[in-house]
């Protein structure tokens, strides 16, 4: 008999110590769910990795009014520029998963620094997490008036008689602007010195002064330069022509085939919980199909944004860094 109940103790004994895991595990599922149901009960920081004025940060404003207004939570725009945006990824890669704290980056700050940075300081993959695709388009090659450069065939015909004369710039080392140039010296046998900036809002400043004569600068940011004649833009890379300025032919148009286009993403930090991630997708799809936002974006020469599920977006990064990863060792790449 006693033989019997030292039987029956044993599964019992790990019966309870199951059932008080599964029960611990279900209090923090239920505190995860809990906390997610409840948010956001607080603002939101939206981290900008490019500075006032840049691509990132007219989109990202152009998303946060709507967005505190669908979500009933203030979306504060923080702006943290430098390293092709390596500084305001990587304050995101480290934040705390709770939901307050999103990252609006470039595709070239995701897809093109983990080759290019010797040291990164924190793992892409792992680190962030892709929430929404916010638009889809390329770059403008923009020149100095003073040049005379109508095309890119003006700009190669003066690069390649004079060599290391014609300086470049774009918005840092590892940028859509710093590859796609790098393609094309390569393709067309140009040697043209690199000027790396810290964000587009001071590349824009110094060609309007004439500082640097050439240059890829974002989508948006040029075009009221380009209208009152001040820049001329040369060409534009992607895959069509920008809304805003249908005149401006692609390269790919012009004889240099060039149609990746780049993006502009949401991440949040790896550990933010799936819901909360979900309800941000639905809500930021939801900003973007609506007519006023796909009008004001085609005003900043940014075509009607597709709208992605999160693991959508995710699949968009994976193939993307493929794609520009491979660009980069192609041109072989360095950082100056």
């Amino acid at each position: 008999m006693t033989h019997h109940t030292s039987h029956i103790h044993l599964p019992l004994s790990l019966n309870r110590r199951q059932w008080l895991a599964g029960s611990a595990l279900l209090a923090l599922q239920t505190q995860a769910g809990a906390r997610a149901a409840d948010w956001p009960d607080r603002p939101i920081k939206l981290v900008v990795s490019g500075p006032p004025g840049s691509g990132a940060d007219i989109f990202a404003r152009l998303i946060a009014v709507p967005l505190q207004e669908s979500l009933k939570q203030a979306v504060v725009v923080d702006n943290r520029a430098g390293a092709n945006g390596l500084i305001g990824n990587d304050a995101v890669a480290k934040a705390s998963g709770d939901g307050y704290t999103l990252l609006l980056t470039p595709s070239s700050s995701i897809a093109i620094n983990p080759i290019l940075q010797p040291r990164m300081p924190y793992d892409t993959q792992k680190d962030l997490l892709p929430v929404a695709q916010v638009g889809s388009a390329g770059i403008l090659l923009m020149a100095h008036p003073s040049t005379g450069f109508k095309s890119l065939a003006d700009l190669v015909r003066f690069a390649r008689a004079n060599p290391d004369r014609l300086a470049y710039g774009s918005w840092g080392n590892g940028s859509t602007g710093h590859l796609a140039m790098e393609g094309i010296k390569a393709h067309y046998g140009l040697t043209m010195p690199h000027v790396p900036f810290k964000g587009t809002s001071q590349l824009v400043t110094d060609l309007l002064a004439n500082n640097i004569p050439v240059a890829f600068t974002d989508i948006a940011s040029p075009i009221p330069h380009i209208r009152a004649g001040r820049l001329t833009a040369l060409g534009c890379t992607g895959s069509t022509r920008g809304p805003a300025l249908p005149e401006v032919s692609t390269l790919s148009e012009q004889g240099y085939r060039f149609d990746t286009d780049g993006w502009f993403g949401i991440f949040a930090p790896a550990s933010t919980p799936e819901p909360v991630v979900r309800r941000l997708n639905q809500e930021i799809n939801r900003v973007l199909a609506s007519d006023e936002v796909v009008q004001r974006f085609a005003a900043q020469n940014m075509p009607r944004p597709p709208l992605k599920t999160a693991a959508q977006f995710a699949s968009t990064v994976r193939q993307d860094m493929d794609t520009w990863q491979s660009l980069a060792k192609a041109a072989k790449l360095r950082i100056d």
